[in-house]
C-alpha cells in the first residue's frame, strides 16, 4: 500500500515539539534528519495510513510549540506526499544503531553488541519516549553513572525505563523505583526491564511523584520545563541525595532555575547537549 507523508522543516531544536504533534495528529511513525542543513533547517518526516487533515495537523502543531515555548516561526514550512509502500520496519531496524554513553550502551534487541565492561540496556522501541537518542536522555544516563553509587533511585516519567534500567543494572542491590502517568509508558517500561533481567530489581508505577513517595538518594525526572515547575517541591522533597532534572530548553533554564530559588535552592550544577539542558541539586 502506499503510504501519505508530511515533510516538515524546523529550527534546531523543535524536532521533538514537531514530533511529539504529528504522533498526536495520528501519524503512524516520524523520522528526523538530525542535523541542520544548508538553510539551518531540520528535516521531520511524518507517516499518515490517509492524507491527514490540514487544520488537525496545524491545531496539533500550535499546541506543542506552546507547551515547548516555541513560535509558530519554528516550523516554518510543511508539504504533503504521496510514497510508494515499503516495508519500513525492516528499514527502520536497520538505521537504528546502538547508543554509547560512558559505560552505557543503549540497543535495539536484534544488534549484537558484546557487553564486557560495558553496561548494555536493551530497549525494544514503542509508544514511549526514550530510546537513548535524544541530548536529554543522554544527559540524564550520563548523571546516573556519575552520581549514583547505590542505595536507592527514583525515575520519574520513565518513559521506556532506561534511566532505572541503568541504575538498576549499575548497582544490582539499590532500590529502584520508576513512575509514568501513562499506563502504556509503564507497560513498555516493564517489558524492558524483562528484556534486561532485572525486572525484579525495578518498582514501577503508574503515577507520578507525591507527598507519600519514599525518598530516594538520586531522582531523576527527565520531563519538560513545563511539568517540571509545578512538581518541583515534590522532587525536592522525594530527594535525599541528588535531583537531575533534564527536557529542560536552555532558554527555560531561567524559569527553572528561578523557581528553584524562590524555593530556597541556589547550589546546582548545569550540565548541556546541544539545545538541552540537565540541572542536577
Amino acid at each position: 500500500m502506499n503510504w501519505y507523508a508530511l515533510d516538515l522543516s524546523c529550527t534546531a531544536g523543535a524536532e521533538e515539539a514537531v514530533e511529539y504533534a504529528l504522533m498526536e495528529a495520528g501519524a503512524l511513525g516520524t523520522e528526523s534528519s538530525g542535523s541542520p542543513g544548508k538553510d539551518g533547517l531540520v528535516r521531520v518526516t511524518a507517516y499518515f495510513e490517509a492524507p491527514p487533515e490540514v487544520e488537525g495537523v496545524r491545531t496539533c502543531l500550535g499546541e506543542a510549540l506552546r507547551v515547548y515555548g516555541l513560535a509558530s516561526s519554528d516550523v516554518p514550512a510543511m508539504r504533503f506526499r504521496e510514497v510508494e509502500g515499503r516495508d519500513w520496519l525492516a528499514e527502520w531496524k536497520r538505521g537504528w544503531r546502538p547508543v554509547e554513553v560512558g559505560r552505557f550502551v543503549v540497543a535495539p534487541p536484534w544488534s549484537e553488541v558484546e557487553e564486557g565492561e560495558r553496561l548494555v540496556i536493551r530497549v525494544e522501541p514503542g509508544m514511549a519516549f526514550g530510546t537513548g537518542t535524544h541530548e536529554t536522555t543522554r544527559l540524564c544516563l550520563a548523571a546516573v553513572e556519575k552520581l549514583f553509587r547505590g542505595g536507592s533511585f527514583l525515575d520519574v516519567g520513565t518513559g521506556t525505563g532506561i534511566l532505572a534500567i541503568a541504575a538498576a543494572k549499575l548497582h544490582p542491590a539499590s532500590r529502584v523505583e520508576a513512575c509514568d502517568t501513562d499506563p502504556l509508558a509503564v507497560a513498555v517500561a516493564e517489558e524492558n526491564a524483562r528484556l534486561n533481567g532485572v525486572d525484579g530489581r525495578i518498582e514501577f508505577r503508574v503515577g507520578t511523584v507525591e507527598e507519600t513517595t519514599a525518598s530516594a538518594d538520586l531522582v531523576c525526572a527527565n520531563l519538560t520545563a513545563d511539568v517540571i515547575l509545578p512538581l518541583l517541591p515534590a522532587l525536592l522533597g522525594a530527594t535525599c541525595g541528588r535531583l537531575v532534572l533534564s527536557g529542560i530548553l536552555t532558554t527555560q533554564a531561567p524559569q527553572v532555575e528561578a523557581r528553584l530559588i524562590e524555593l530556597g535552592v541556589g547550589d546546582y550544577e548545569l550540565t548541556s547537549d546541544g539545545e538541552w539542558v540537565a540541572m542536577t541539586i
